[in-house]
């Protein structure tokens, strides 16, 4: 103990770094196993559960759940391994040195630091990039093939993590370099103006993205006219939602799980449907599909793909995300992410100027800012960010049962409780949970507690 007492103050934050990576990563660990035993040991369905689970569906989700948590473990440790690993042995300074040696050859010195930011940058995602890949492959094309859920061949897959590495660079370089220029220019009060920028990003992008990003992966097209349509128009002018278009997006394309979201601001506002969400639109489930000749394995995979809701449950759904936007969710989420963007900036700007920072990480004559914000935020912040991460899930809980309760107000309970039981089974929900691990990780509460909350609304 008197060693580590006496050590130097950066070896001392380099180790503390270390140890409190590794009792997140152990806890997060222990949490999995608690659950990967209820996995193991709940063979058959509670009778709680008896009237709205049957035991095949039962035991997919079990099984599902079960490969999901083993990969998990195994990713994880790799995660883990590989970034102690880097520290170790000094890979934040080694990849800041080939970066000022790719932009040297392009007569550019040291001085020239948002430049070598940038190779920096586009050498890090490389290298996170390829050593995701096989995680990623063996994710897709083995547990959610296995399970019945991807849909996308290996070429698509492939196509898709280019397309989206060369989206994230398009955005990512040109707004890291405007921010390290307002940093390095900010004078006293940079941290003001960086966080004012990084809001200002934040809110264009969530403005462009379902207009201008997600198209480049996904299709989307106006939900045609019809009876849903007119429903959901008639649903939001009754809460004043100021809903401009609605869109199907084709997500079978590459997944049959199920999502539906909106999004915009002010009076610019649209929702967005999966089309796995859909009954009647999802082509997971078109009528007459030969099944005379389809392998017995294949005939149990398309069994799980079960086509979402129908309209009224469809509209239920909705109605629990209008509730969102009616109770002020997306706003107080709004003001919470930037409050703590402002403070995380104003500290930032209160720890830059530490050299030991540096030194403790390898940067023994420099102290490049990009390197600064690493540190900072990603390793000094990482015991508060694991307690903000804690006090924002269970936040979220508390706004999904608000959201279910406004739903309910709406008159919509018994189609969102048909509709809950269908999306768990749709996607291979396993309803029973620790309720450690559940109360550490489910930003959303499970099945049966928001079913109990629906009240006793059964299906017929």
């Amino acid at each position: 103990m008197e060693t580590i007492l006496n050590l130097p103050i950066e070896n001392k934050i380099f180790y503390a770094v270390l140890v409190f990576s590794w009792t997140v990563y152990l806890w997060e660990a222990y949490l999995a196993y608690r659950q990967r035993r209820i996995y193991r040991l709940t063979m058959h369905v509670p009778q709680e559960l008896g009237k709205i689970m049957d035991t095949d569906t039962f035991e997919k989700s079990r099984l599902y759940q079960l490969d999901k948590s083993n990969f998990s473990f195994w990713s994880g440790l790799y995660s883990e391994t590989e970034g102690t690993l880097i520290l170790l042995f000094g890979g934040i300074p080694f990849v800041w040195k080939v970066a000022g040696t790719v932009t040297a050859r392009f007569g550019l010195g040291p001085e020239y630091e948002i430049f070598q930011s940038l190779s920096f940058l586009i050498l890090a995602t490389l290298f996170s990039a390829f050593t995701g890949l096989p995680w990623s492959i063996y994710n897709t094309f083995v547990i959610e093939e296995k399970h019945g859920f991807n849909q996308q061949t290996l070429g698509f897959f492939l196509k898709d993590a280019v397309k989206k590495f060369i989206v994230t660079q398009c955005i990512l370089l040109p707004v890291t370099s405007l921010l390290l220029y307002i940093i390095k220019i900010g004078g006293d009060f940079f941290f003001i103006y960086a966080w004012l920028f990084t809001l200002g990003v934040s809110l264009v992008l969530v403005t462009i993205y379902a207009d201008y990003i997600a198209p480049l992966f996904d299709k989307f097209t106006p939900l045609p006219e019809g009876e849903l349509k007119e429903e959901i128009e008639s649903m939001s002018k009754s809460i004043s939602f100021p809903l401009t278009k609605v869109y199907v997006v084709e997500g079978s394309k590459r997944s049959s799980h199920s999502n539906a979201y909106f999004y915009g601001f002010f009076k610019n506002k649209r929702i967005v449907l999966f089309d796995t969400l859909l009954e009647d639109y999802s082509p997971l489930n078109k009528d007459g599909e030969p099944e005379t000749d389809t392998p017995t394995e294949d005939k149990s995979k398309l069994k799980n793909k079960k086509q979402g809701c129908n309209n009224p449950e469809v509209l239920a759904v909705l109605g629990h995300e209008l509730g969102h936007w009616k109770l002020g969710h997306t706003v107080k989420n709004i003001v919470i992410s930037q409050m703590n963007s402002f403070l995380c900036f104003f500290l930032f700007a209160v720890l830059i100027g530490r050299k030991e920072l540096f030194v403790a990480f390898g940067f023994y004559n420099s102290q490049p800012t990009l390197i600064g914000l690493m540190i900072i935020f990603q390793f000094i912040f990482s015991p508060y960010n694991e307690v903000l991460s804690f006090c924002l899930t269970v936040l979220s809980r508390r706004f999904e049962f608000q959201a279910d309760s406004f739903a309910r107000g709406m008159g919509r309970a018994s189609e969102l409780y048909s509709a809950l039981i269908k999306l768990n089974k749709d996607n291979l929900g396993f309803p029973v949970a620790d309720w450690l691990f559940s109360m550490w990780h489910y930003s959303h509460p499970p099945l049966l507690e928001r079913l109990r909350a629906l009240g006793s609304t059964k299906q017929d």
